[in-house]
């Protein structure tokens, strides 16, 4: 808590909440359940001898609880994330509207196909909206998050490999790769080699080529990449490694940036995630959960995972086994057929906004991005300055040398000014990287208020006040805690203190 001290704890309105547990009443409960009757046990001598260990509260105070809780929460519906990466951003209530209606929130997984004709027709025109997005033939649907689709496309490209008999050792990684790439790569039996960063922030092209052989199985690549900058050598690049017999799997997390603008199939990539929880608005960071379909090209759609949705013309057919299927897929990533309710919210987005809302959406991300980055770049520094960037701006700490304040502290401070920190250092390629990204759906208004909080913390930073952000947050219900410790030695379990 902040340094005022008040006789409950409480913080003007906002009130100082213990646990659950600490509240326990024995006796209170917030329902009248009847007498259980005298019955025989037949727990053969396991029956409980202890406490369950569930509270006893009355109804006001279990929801006097749960509304306080949700009051120390900051959401996106509450103020604005610089973080967009993440999908801190807003997803219109109209596909929260959809995903709800009868006959598609309650569909079970297991129903025979003639009951769900209507929700197989729907992943079916989400699935050709994100081809045409694409220019891409093919898509798998069923990836459950964006590193499931990196895992699904690359196993699409193994098993290609495989069928002309060499399924090759090594994929290539640039340095500002998601951590999740290598780790995929990895996960399928490869070699993962690193490729270098030109000094603009972009894969070093003589490297790529220079690590390019029969061995080398694909490359895994962002763009827009990780820095925020689009890969202005991409063609070259996939021209060189189809010329060794690989396959270019590019990672979808940034699409959002590029979506009705560009079309990664004209680029000569052969397979891509795309993040439906983050291009089109579902809810990521509010618990998801996610989605990746991945988008394939001629080369690979062969080796497409089951399950997938066929058009007969006379109704929809679910494939849902090899034998079944007449093209030859890798087989099986997930139980079921994805995240239907994923499906929903994004064919509503795409549908409400229409082919050129999409492309508009696009364009105001990278709008939104570079105009922070002109009204923040003479106080800041910018890791790569030179030209516009995408969807995200890049700084680093280079501003805050002799300050004594680090990025840590910096983003501390943003919280007290009622401001979600932005992405903190990531990439890990740039030193205390200061990362933000505000998407497509904040107004100048919150831009403005957001640059004029950033200019006048940067100024108290060079004008002397270390001191007070290293104490920051001050305004929390909580005080800056030993992270390291936090994450390291976490306490999972509440233990009753000792009378």
């Amino acid at each position: 808590m902040s340094d005022l001290h008040t006789i409950t704890g409480n913080q003007g309105l906002q009130i100082e909440e213990p646990l659950i547990f600490e509240q326990d009443t024995p006796g209170k409960c917030g329902v009248d359940l009847p007498d259980v009757p005298e019955v025989k046990t037949r727990l053969g001598g396991l029956a409980r001898e202890g406490k369950i260990g569930l509270p006893g509260m009355t109804e006001p105070d279990t929801v006097r609880h749960y509304m306080r809780l949700s009051q120390k929460n900051y959401a996106i519906d509450t103020g604005f994330y610089p973080l967009g990466s993440c999908t801190m951003k807003h997803n219109p209530r109209l596909n929260e509207k959809m995903a709800r209606l009868g006959g598609l929130a309650d569909l079970h997984p297991l129903q025979p196909n003639s009951t769900v004709q209507g929700a197989l027709e729907l992943i079916d025109q989400c699935a050709h909206w994100l081809k045409e997005l694409t220019g891409m033939p093919a898509v798998a649907m069923s990836p459950a998050a964006g590193a499931h689709g990196e895992l699904c496309g690359l196993m699409a490209a193994r098993a290609a490999h495989e069928a002309k008999g060499n399924p090759r050792k090594i994929v290539l990684c640039p340095e500002s790769a998601h951590g999740t790439n290598p780790a995929t790569a990895a996960a399928c039996g490869y070699k993962v080699e690193s490729i270098p960063a030109t000094s603009d922030g972009r894969v070093d092209l003589d490297a790529l080529k220079a690590a390019l052989n029969e061995d080398v199985a694909a490359i895994m690549l962002t763009n827009p990449n990780t820095c925020g900058l689009f890969e202005r050598d991409i063609v070259e690049i996939a021209e060189a490694v189809h010329a060794v017999g690989a396959y270019f799997y590019c990672d979808g997390a940034n699409f959002n940036a590029i979506m009705g603008r560009v079309r990664p199939g004209d680029l000569g990539i052969d397979c891509m995630h795309i993040n439906l929880h983050k291009t089109f608005s579902t809810p990521h960071g509010g618990g998801g959960p996610g989605s990746g379909p991945v988008v394939l090209s001629a080369a690979l759609a062969p080796y497409a995972p089951v399950p997938y949705v066929v058009d007969t013309g006379d109704g929809f057919k679910l494939v849902e086994h090899k034998a079944d299927s007449d093209q030859d897929p890798f087989g099986r990533i997930k139980g079921f057929h994805g995240q239907m309710g994923m499906f929903i919210r994004s064919l509503s987005y795409m549908m409400s906004h229409g082919s050129d809302g999409l492309r508009q959406a696009s364009g105001d991300a990278v709008l939104n991005a570079n105009y922070l980055k002109a009204k923040l770049q003479d106080m800041l520094t910018v890791s790569y300055p030179e030209g516009p960037c995408m969807h995200e701006v890049l700084f680093d700490d280079r501003f805050l040398k002799d300050t004594g304040v680090t990025t840590l502290d910096f983003a501390k401070m943003m919280i007290d000014e009622g401001v979600h920190p932005m992405t903190m250092y990531f990439p890990l390629v740039v030193h205390g990287a200061l990362l933000m990204e505000p998407t497509e759906t904040e107004n100048k208004a919150t831009l403005d208020k957001f640059i004029h909080m950033i200019r006048e913390m940067t100024q108290k930073a060079k004008d002397g006040a270390a001191e007070s952000f290293k104490s920051a947050p001050m305004l929390t219900p909580r005080r800056r805690l030993d992270e390291t410790k936090a994450a390291r030695s976490p306490v999972l379990k509440w233990t009753e203190a000792a009378e």
